[in-house]
């Protein structure tokens, strides 16, 4: 083969993860009580459209997932060797984008860098001028016509993805003929995002849409990459956090006594110390671990990619708080139910009232709390990076690039294009994730529903 396929510790819980949700949609759709809250859901424009975004978010951040390594056979020689460099599906379906360096900074839709830099005319004078970038608008003789080159590209781009939107929406809507107002929305979000990303698509083969950072890369593609890490960020920690809480606040709730008091003091100690500071310390500490054993590791991503891992890892160990004392104070009220009551007098053991009652009836809470969580962990992960222990400065993310921006603020003229970037971006994915996680819980809120 021309390539080795290479199975990152991330790749390998995000895979997991996949697995589970499709198991659990396998599981919902054959109960029709399970069913009903999804419905609901399915009812809300609001949540179907921010269903749909982050979807996109999350295609590409598969996409992402999906590694190898690209074989190189040396000149007079049969032995095949592979590059160091580790490449995802994505960088080969973007490579213009990850390949079109320039020199330094850019602004977006520029000819020429940002700055001026000496030259030589052509009568051997040495002038102060704006360099041509070698990529962005090289196709352009004349700079006077970039203007009307970018309209009429966007233009063409949208066309393009306005008729695959359409097709799109034309094939889906044809095996059901009832069109719903939230179908519509949907559809029309669809087109909507078709026109765009045509748009974005053909102006990025020729220009750098988002402009270039400090090292000449563009910024639409570090952007873009970075979504994979806010998303395992969000997601893998919750493989964390839910076997912690659920377990120990379930059990706190319903063997009360001594497991009680016990499990009451473990979070209140975990709660009491400054979470930047616990996860600092513990992110120090791995880190000098990964540095002083070079041996595990055959390519920087492996190393860049366990830190993320073990990140996720100090994330969940420390965030699992909030939802354990919600699970106890809800299986106290239930240990009280009448039901509750029957089962334990007719002599069934504890573990199956819990398998079988308890954690059924707190479900709700725990899809809420993991659902609304999503967003603090991506935020909290461009926090982290922005103060340094974050993920490897090596990995892309939103954190990196807004640390990595935030000394071009100061200058002037200031580079402001790096720090907008990563901001939309990351606003984006919060803002729909919050709609979502909002629609999430008024379907799931029995209060809400009382009349269903």
């Amino acid at each position: 083969m021309n390539f080795m396929p290479v199975i990152l510790w991330s790749d390998a819980l995000v895979f997991l993860l996949v697995a589970a949700v499709s198991l659990a949609i396998w599981y919902v759709r054959g109960r029709e009580h399970l069913l009903l809250p999804w419905q609901r859901v399915a009812r809300s424009p609001v949540a179907m459209v921010s269903l749909l975004v982050l979807a996109l978010f999350a295609v590409i951040g598969l996409l992402d997932s999906v590694h190898f390594r690209v074989a190189i056979t040396p000149q007079n020689s049969t032995e095949r060797i592979y590059s160091p460099e580790v490449l995802s599906v994505f960088d080969k379906l973007v490579e213009p984008l990850r390949m079109h360096h320039e020199k330094t900074y850019s602004q977006p839709f520029a000819i020429t860098l940002f700055a001026k830099e000496s030259q030589t005319d052509v009568q051997g004078n040495v002038v102060r001028a704006y360099p041509r970038l070698q990529y962005g608008g090289a196709h352009l003789q004349d700079a006077s016509r970039r203007d009307g080159d970018v309209v009429k590209r966007a233009l063409l781009g949208g066309l393009g993805g306005l008729l695959a939107g359409t097709l799109l929406v034309v094939i889906a809507s044809f095996p059901n003929r009832r069109k719903s107002g939230v179908w519509l929305v949907v559809c029309m979000t669809v087109v909507i995002l078709a026109t765009c990303i045509g748009a974005i698509a053909h102006l990025a083969t020729v220009y750098h849409v988002l402009g270039t950072d400090k090292v000449g890369q563009d910024v639409l593609y570090l952007s873009l990459k970075s979504i994979r890490t806010g998303l395992i960020i969000g997601t893998v920690t919750t493989l964390v956090t839910l076997p912690l809480a659920v377990f120990l606040g379930v059990a706190a709730g319903y063997f009360r006594g001594w497991v009680d008091d016990v499990i009451q003091y473990i979070y209140t100690v975990l709660s009491s110390i400054p979470s930047v500071l616990l996860i600092a310390a513990a992110v120090l500490m791995m880190q000098v671990t990964i540095d002083t054993h070079p041996q595990w590791f055959d390519t920087a991503a492996a190393r860049a990619d366990l830190r993320l891992v073990f990140l996720c890892l100090i994330l969940g160990m420390t965030s699992w708080t909030g939802l354990c004392r919600l699970l106890r104070g809800e299986t106290l009220k239930l240990r009280e139910m009448e039901y509750i009551q029957a089962a334990q007098s007719f002599g069934v053991s504890s573990m199956r009232i819990l398998s079988r009652h308890i954690i059924p009836n707190v479900m709700h809470i725990i899809l809420i709390s993991l659902v609304m969580d999503f967003s603090g962990l991506v935020l909290a992960e461009a926090v982290l990076s922005y103060v340094g222990v974050g993920v490897d400065p090596s990995m892309i993310s939103f954190g990196t690039m807004i640390n990595a921006a935030r000394l071009e603020m100061g200058r002037e003229p200031m580079v402001w294009w790096s720090l907008a970037a990563a901001f939309c971006f990351m606003l984006l994915l919060v803002l729909a994730a919050n709609l979502f996680a909002d629609a999430v819980r008024d379907a799931f809120d029995p209060r809400l529903n009382r009349g269903e």
